[in-house]
């Protein structure tokens, strides 16, 4: 940092610093040689604390040297006393500020008098501003006192209590002043003029003169200086913590002097270097106890703005919050770990009808009429929060809502998520459903008319099929040829995509025919069936893994076009060259599903296309081959929907590729428990 900086500080600490020094050498006590009052070492010590840069302090140390021994010369003092003097303010002020810098670091710090650092507003700054304070004072009084008893040859032990705590009532009292006076002369009087003040103001200081002209100047003979405590401690609760510094300041300076002067309660003390050392108690107990007090308030006072502006930071976003939720189209509810609900919003009562008669605490169940899309009746245990709270991750869910607020029934889209209220406590429940009825109607439409017009289609395709054989027969050997293969290629992807819109709307709409499957039997034909056609085709069989299956409660037909688009999707996604695998198997899950798993070695899935390839004419990277429609996983995913179940894709644990999990009712008759859990052997 620049001397140039440094010079505001310096052009005021240093003519400040003598006129304190002349003013406490007006203090002194003839029978100890030591001044009652001396305001120049909490002068020194803000003054270094300030010069914070090691060279602006290094240039101030020998100003603070010099200034003292003129000023204890020109008073009379012998030169080589002041210049004991001098540099044992200067031992005070050097430990002072390395002390505050190291406990205290940033208050008061700063080039400029009322430049940067904080001022003194908290409690544990006050205690570390005494320790540093009394440390300063002990190494300073030692150097004093020892110079002087090797000079006289007398050791005083009352001098060097009265030095001791002088200077440390010194740095309490007029340093503190001293900077709360530099931070008013850089502009923050708003600090004291927007506090309490007036009146109040006014009767403190009016009450104070009396009674310490009375205590002070009047009474000589009891001792009863304790009765003033009070005031200080009215002057710290009620006024600006500026206000009790001066108030302070002003009035311990009153006791000094008038003691010295040989009036006040502390006269009936016979020793005058005792008398002293009560009055630096007294001193300091009054400046302490303002401090204590003044700072707890502004404590406290920071403490309920901070409080205050928080909690209407708090009610503005809760507000805001609730006028958004309020004005939300969707549904939104919460629901404790009970399941009990908690809050809802009021498009949640509007959509789900009669949820109005649980917002007190109830808990929403199969009795408020939630179904199956399909109209069957949903459980307790299935429900999307009651999944969500026995840990599921649950997938956003359709969920037919038919009551006597909706009783031609509607179609809900829940989304739920679990959420943690309170940090390492029970989990919370977010719904967030909306009215998908129309959508929904819609695309039924949509699906049944693309069925109708797949069927309708069909005959004219197997028309044009017809005469392109015939043309094939007709045109063998000829070049035409090669374009009439076009056309039957062409006839026979319509024809695939023909049929996976009717396997589509047959999933969708068809009726369930349960019966108990044996997963075993129908799934080695499938394998044998996929062996066969690598076989006719003269390409490489592909490898099948197949463990135990346990049978299911399933519709036959819709399970064996679930399996079989499945596994053709698994053998699609192998990447050429390398030898197609495919490994099935079953185990059991909970609520009464069993769980299959097809596992494949081919190039994998993209975590953001694990949910889109359920969706109608999705198709993914190297999911094109084998002519698919786009259909395939759709008609998966609406076929397990349908039994109650879930499916997903995830990564294969076991390497690259892909594993398809679905659940499907377990097989419980007395023919399913019959047959148990089988193996398939493929026939090679």
């Amino acid at each position: 940092m620049s001397s140039r900086l440094s010079v505001p500080s310096t052009l005021v600490f240093a003519p400040l610093y003598l006129v304190t020094v002349l003013a406490g050498q007006q203090t002194v006590l003839d029978s100890i040689g030591e001044p009652m009052i001396w305001p120049a070492a909490g002068v020194a010590a803000v003054w270094l604390v300030v010069r914070d840069d090691a060279r602006g302090r290094w240039l101030d140390i020998p100003i603070l040297g010099v200034l003292t021994v003129a000023g204890l010369a020109v008073t009379g003092m012998s030169p080589g006393m002041a210049a004991l003097h001098g540099v044992t303010a200067v031992v005070f002020a050097m430990v002072f500020a390395v002390a505050a810098g190291r406990w205290l670091p940033g208050l008061w710090g700063g080039d400029q008098l009322s430049g940067g650092g904080r001022p003194l507003t908290q409690l544990g700054e006050l205690w570390g501003l005494v320790l540093s304070a009394v440390l300063a004072s002990l190494a300073s009084t030692v150097l004093e006192v020892g110079g002087e008893t090797l000079a006289s040859g007398e050791f005083s032990a009352s001098a060097a209590f009265v030095v001791a705590s002088r200077d440390v009532g010194a740095v309490l009292i007029f340093g503190v002043a001293a900077r709360r006076l530099g931070f008013l002369a850089n502009g923050h009087w708003r600090r004291v003029t927007n506090s309490r003040l007036g009146l109040e103001c006014i009767a403190v200081f009016g009450v104070s003169v009396p009674s310490y002209y009375y205590i002070f100047g009047v009474n000589h003979t009891v001792p009863i200086g304790f009765i003033l405590l009070p005031l200080t401690v009215w002057a710290a609760v009620r006024l600006p913590t500026t206000l009790t510094i001066l108030h302070t300041m002003v009035f311990t300076c009153i006791a000094g002097i008038s003691t010295l002067s040989g009036r006040g309660p502390f006269v009936v003390v016979a020793d005058e270097g005792t008398r002293a050392f009560v009055v630096q108690l007294y001193v300091g107990v009054l400046a302490v106890v303002g401090l204590v007090i003044a700072l707890a308030r502004d404590e406290r006072e920071a403490l309920i703005r901070k409080m205050s502006s928080s909690e209407e930071e708090a009610t503005e976003k809760a507000g805001l919050m609730t006028t958004i939720v309020n004005s939300m189209t969707e549904g939104l509810a919460i629901l404790d770990p009970a399941g009990k609900l908690i809050l809802r919003n009021p498009a949640g009562g509007r959509i789900l009808g009669n949820l109005n008669t649980v917002a007190g605490g109830g808990s929403p169940g199969t009795d408020h009429g939630f179904f199956h899309p399909d109209g069957t009746p949903l459980k307790d245990d299935e429900l999307p929060y009651a999944r969500a709270l026995a840990g599921e991750d649950v997938e956003p869910m359709d969920i037919m809502i038919r009551n006597s607020a909706a009783p031609e029934g509607r179609i809900v889209r829940f989304n739920v998520a679990r959420i943690a209220v309170h940090t390492g406590g029970a989990q919370h429940v977010v719904v967030v459903f909306h009215d998908v009825t129309t959508d929904r109607r819609h695309r039924d439409e949509l699906m049944s008319f693309a069925g109708r017009v797949a069927h309708d289609l069909l005959n004219p395709l197997t028309t044009i099929e017809g005469w392109a054989e015939v043309l094939e027969q007709e045109l063998a050997g000829y070049k035409p040829a090669e374009r009439v293969n076009r056309i039957q290629r062409a006839a026979a992807r319509m024809r695939t995509f023909l049929n996976g819109l009717l396997a589509y709307t047959a999933a969708r709409d068809g009726k369930l025919i349960l019966t108990t499957v044996n997963l075993a039997l129908m799934v080695g034909d499938i394998v044998n069936s996929r062996l066969d056609q690598a076989d006719s085709a003269g390409t490489a069989p592909p490898s099948f893994e197949v463990g135990q299956l346990d049978p299911v409660e399933a519709d036959p037909v819709l399970i064996r076009q679930l399996l079989e688009n499945l596994i053709d999707n698994a053998l699609a996604l192998v990447p050429p060259g390398v030898g197609a695998y495919v490994s099935i198997s079953s185990q059991q899950a909970p609520n009464g599903m069993l769980r299959i798993d097809v596992l494949d070695n081919g190039v994998g899935l993209p975590e953001n296309a694990r949910r889109e390839i359920f969706t109608n004419f999705h198709r993914g990277e190297g999911m094109s081959t084998g002519g698919g429609n786009g259909l395939e996983l759709a008609i998966c995913k609406r076929i397990v929907d349908r039994h109650g179940g879930a499916i997903e894709a995830m990564a294969n644990p076991y390497g690259s590729g892909t594993r398809m999990s679905f659940t499907l009712p377990a097989g419980r008759s007395a023919y399913a428990r019959a047959l148990g859990a089988q193996r398939v052997t493929p026939v090679r």
